[in-house]
């Protein structure tokens, strides 16, 4: 597995993610997505929405406000339920989780050793006095306070005078949005049970202790679906979307030996769920919830009803009743699964004694689909010829062209964030006073480095059986489709 220093290393270096506000000393677990870090992960949004909401016949999709009425917190719980136990240390004032702070490693100044000092796993005693931890894990000196309840959510001001009538709240989760919005959608798009609604949108949560990159954030994004159900039938469907869930992953090329799935204990159950499972991931720091999947119940549509005074029903035809539905949540956070499909890209490997990086996305994911590269970049038909392929090739791809560097260096660099095929323009493409131009261009696939030479009459076509996973002979002049060169390849 990789280290997650690597990570995020290369993120930095390569513009897919950077710390917010960074020339001002950074915000803590804020992050800004750069130019290749925005385009994979709204490639993981736009690949959620598409096979989440436009394939499906029995979904629709919303937009909700991220400030809402304060009652909606009120009625979801959020108020009196959604907080962390806290403690602080009273000697370097940091403050922890008491419920997650023996999943940290701890500084010990051990006492066989005449007082050295040394970072312990998390939930290990010391190898050397064998003692457990009872300080702060961070300083290994200050004694921690007793735990206290601290609520998780963004209290802000509506309007120009800070009073309790304008208190407002930055939404915690998306789900509340799509609940109090369900009769307007029932009514509008004349849904018919079973149906859901889905959502992707930012969230918001003051974590006591986050970390771990991008993987808890106090500002992040959700992709959830709550999914209404007849009563009676919530189990069912309830397992249908955990299975559904689980094989989304892989189908973008996430290893499957790095998924899991963890049924929560009854007494880590949401006051609200009758069953949880959580999808979960081979992170750096080890086995984390990636995706959860909740039967709710009734519970949050009868708990609006209830405040709002707004019945919130559906009329079964069948049985000439009003029920109120049971949901089925599937929740993803879309900044968790673009983590997760980075690290899980991640390879090095030895190419003739040299270090290669590769993030072998899929090419649904990959932030470059395609990079069109001039072998010399001081002849103008050569670059001219590269750059109106370029241009043709970017109506329906994401394509880049690039001259920097020697192309043994175009190509790493493709390879290091995750373009799955270079297009090399060369002498041989646009001729020279000793040949003529034979239209071709050469095909470098990025896992095999194998390469094909292709007229650029059937590029376009070429290049959309190759992101398909297809290949079609008919349409180019070589087989097999690539020649493999000599890999080193790390499992």
């Amino acid at each position: 597995m990789v280290d997650m220093d690597k990570i995020v290393s290369l993120s930095k270096r390569r513009g897919f993610i950077f710390q917010s506000s960074e020339i001002y000393g950074g915000t803590g677990s804020c992050w800004d997505y750069g130019p290749l870090g925005v385009e994979l992960k709204s490639n993981v949004k736009r690949a959620w929405w598409r096979d989440s909401v436009q394939s499906r016949f029995d979904m629709v999709g919303l937009d909700s406000s991220i400030l809402m009425h304060p009652r909606v917190w009120q009625a979801s719980g959020h108020l009196d339920h959604f907080s962390d136990p806290m403690v602080d240390c009273r000697a370097c004032k940091k403050r922890f989780r008491s419920d997650k702070i023996e999943e940290t490693e701890w500084v010990h100044y051990c006492e066989a050793t005449k007082g050295n000092k040394f970072i312990v796993p998390a939930g290990e005693p010391c190898k050397h006095c064998g003692a457990k931890r009872t300080l702060c894990p961070a300083c290994g000196k200050g004694e921690l306070t007793e735990p206290r309840q601290f609520n998780l959510m963004f209290k802000t001001f509506m309007g120009p005078v800070e009073e309790d009538a304008a208190v407002a709240y930055l939404r915690p989760e998306t789900a509340q949005g799509i609940f109090v919005n369900f009769d307007n959608v029932l009514q509008s798009m004349r849904m018919k049970l079973p149906f859901g609604i889905a959502q992707i949108g930012k969230s918001f949560r003051n974590e006591i202790t986050p970390g771990n990159f991008t993987f808890r954030s106090r500002e992040f994004e959700q992709m959830e679906i709550e999914f209404f159900v007849m009563p009676g039938t919530d189990e069912e469907w309830h397992q249908k979307w955990l299975d559904e869930r689980f094989a989304w992953y892989p189908k973008y090329g996430m290893r499957k030996e790095n998924l899991r799935l963890r049924e929560h204990e009854k007494d880590e159950l949401a006051h609200y769920a009758k069953r949880t499972a959580d999808i979960e991931y081979l992170f750096p720091m080890g086995w984390s919830e990636l995706e959860g999947v909740a039967n709710r119940t009734d519970f949050d549509l009868r708990q609006h009803a209830q405040f709002s005074g707004k019945a919130l029903e559906y009329f079964d035809e069948e049985s000439k009743r009003q029920v109120v539905p049971y949901v089925i949540e599937p929740s993803a956070g879309a900044d968790r699964a673009t983590l997760a499909f980075l690290v899980d890209a991640y390879r090095e490997e030895e190419v003739k004694g040299e270090k290669r990086v590769v993030l072998n996305f899929h090419p649904e994911l990959a932030p470059i689909k395609i990079a069109v590269l001039p072998l010399l970049k001081k002849n103008d038909r050569i670059v001219e010829t590269a750059k109106k392929i370029m241009s043709d090739l970017r109506k329906r791809w994401h394509a880049v062209y690039d001259d920097t560097a020697s192309i043994g260096r175009l190509y790493r660099r493709q390879d290091e964030v995750g373009t799955p095929f270079c297009v090399t323009v060369d002498v041989q493409t646009v001729g020279d006073d000793q040949s003529p131009a034979d239209g071709k261009v050469t095909i470098r696939d990025r896992d095999t480095m194998g390469q094909v030479r292709v007229s650029v009459d059937n590029l376009e076509a070429v290049m959309a059986d190759l992101m398909a996973g297809q290949w079609n002979s008919r349409k180019i002049d070589a087989s097999p489709p690539f020649r493999s060169m000599p890999t080193n390849r790390q499992p």
